[in-house]
């Protein structure tokens, strides 16, 4: 009778954190009987956790395949009942929640690798690129958002500045040069996308839209008549080599990971840890908040709502730009036909599964980098598993978001309603 007490004073946050819970304790047992109980006796997973020269922690580890699922399965279903018990008393319940998820993760990937080996500090390190234009999308999302603008054409953007990045690095042979002009490429989308939105008051999601095909469209205009029958010239740029961090580059699987990257990560994190403290340690972060929340009361003590709206996209331009550099100069160096493959897109959904807030988005954008990584990991290592089901975890994760199972999903309150003195409209 208390219990029952209890659950009608929960908030609705509360209910819906206690029955995500529930359902991840029934996965747990699905799990259980499934992949414990379900693996060859015999079989073992190896997983893997060196790469190259860093200081060796351990080499690799090999566990029985029925073992490890068995055990990491009963781990998740202690760690969800912990996670429920702290949601009832009313505390914080992270911590259970990420043990409860990378439990049913590793008791997955010991049943689907059975008898084969796991590359994890490399799958790990493959999941940290593939989220780096999605943490650059989110970020530039997350500048326009809060300031009350809707950024559809991220995708755009991303796709402008590997464009731009490849193409002048091609011509100049200078890599540093590409990473200049991605930027103002992103930023050249974000002007269109402010200019229309904020002085003319057009639909901003179907500008996004607009904007997405525009770029989409003469990028693929300009890669037939020019990258194609002129490859050597205007594609074939260079790329930037990885650059370890001294003594930290040489950590066991952090090392690698983290510290053993490209100066387009290193700049992800710098601008990750200016956003994050300047949207809520500064002026400019307060007034930022302030537009995108309550543009009215912004406006009546001073703020120019629309020009720091019209900056602050300008701004987000840059950053995506700069990420959709990542394409071409920070991999392959060769720009191809929409290479970003709706990076923009997964990147709103990032911003989106993570609330908008700096570290809940780059988690977001960690964890479908992690999920498209593990899909092919798993096909490389001949896993029956059809490819087509990994690439929908994005998406699935999207709309459990979406549908408030983690809790309130809000957008900042005036997200993509036009402002003019006198009353928004």
């Amino acid at each position: 009778m208390k219990n029952l007490i209890a659950m009608k004073s929960f908030t609705a946050t509360q209910r819906r954190q206690t029955w995500l819970h529930i359902v991840l304790f029934i996965i747990a047992l699905f799990e259980l009987k499934a992949f414990g109980f379900g693996n060859p006796a015999n079989a073992k997973t190896t997983f893997g956790f060196t790469l190259a020269k860093e200081w060796v922690l351990i080499h690799t580890w090999i566990i029985g395949s029925a073992t490890g699922s068995y055990l990491f399965s009963i781990i998740a279903l202690i760690a969800a009942v912990v996670a429920i018990t702290l949601i009832a008393l009313k505390k914080r319940a992270g911590l259970a929640t990420a043990v409860t998820g990378l439990a049913l993760m590793m008791g997955f990937l010991c049943w689907a690798a059975a008898g084969k080996f796991i590359p994890l500090t490399g799958m790990l390190q493959g999941s940290l690129l593939l989220a780096v234009p999605l943490v650059f999308g989110s970020m530039s999302g997350l500048l326009s958002e809060r300031s009350g603008v809707i950024n559809i054409a991220i995708e755009g953007q991303l796709l402008a500045g590997a464009f731009a990045s490849g193409v002048v690095a091609s011509l100049t042979h200078k890599s540093a040069l590409g990473l200049l002009v991605a930027p103002l490429a992103g930023a050249l989308i974000s002007l269109l996308l402010a200019t229309f939105a904020i002085k003319f008051s057009v639909d901003q999601v179907i500008l996004g839209f607009v904007l997405n095909v525009l770029v989409i469209g003469l990028t693929d205009f300009l890669y037939k008549k020019l990258l194609i029958p002129y490859q050597t010239t205007w594609n074939s740029g260079p790329s930037f080599s990885r650059i370890e961090i001294p003594l930290i580059g040489k950590l066991p699987i952090i090392g690698p990971i983290f510290f053993n990257q490209t100066l387009i990560v290193y700049l992800m994190y710098l601008i990750v840890v200016i956003i994050t403290y300047s949207l809520f340690k500064t002026k400019w972060g307060l007034r930022t908040r302030a537009v995108g929340e309550h543009p009215t009361a912004a406006d009546s003590v001073g703020i120019d709502v629309n020009k720091l709206r019209f900056r602050n996209v300008l701004i987000a331009g840059l950053v995506s730009g700069l990420g959709g550099a990542y394409f071409t100069i920070g991999s392959t160096g060769s720009f191809s036909k929409e290479m970003t493959s709706g990076a923009g897109f997964i990147a709103l959904a990032a911003l989106i599964f993570g609330k908008w807030t700096p570290m809940g988005a780059v988690s977001a954008a960690l964890l479908f980098g992690f999920a498209d990584n593990l899909q092919g990991t798993l096909s490389i290592i001949g896993v029956s598993i059809p490819s087509e089901f990994m690439l929908m975890v994005p998406y699935i994760a999207t709309i459990i978001a979406v549908s408030g199972l983690v809790g309130r999903v809000r957008a900042p309150k005036a997200d993509g309603i036009h402002y003019s003195r006198g009353g928004s409209h």
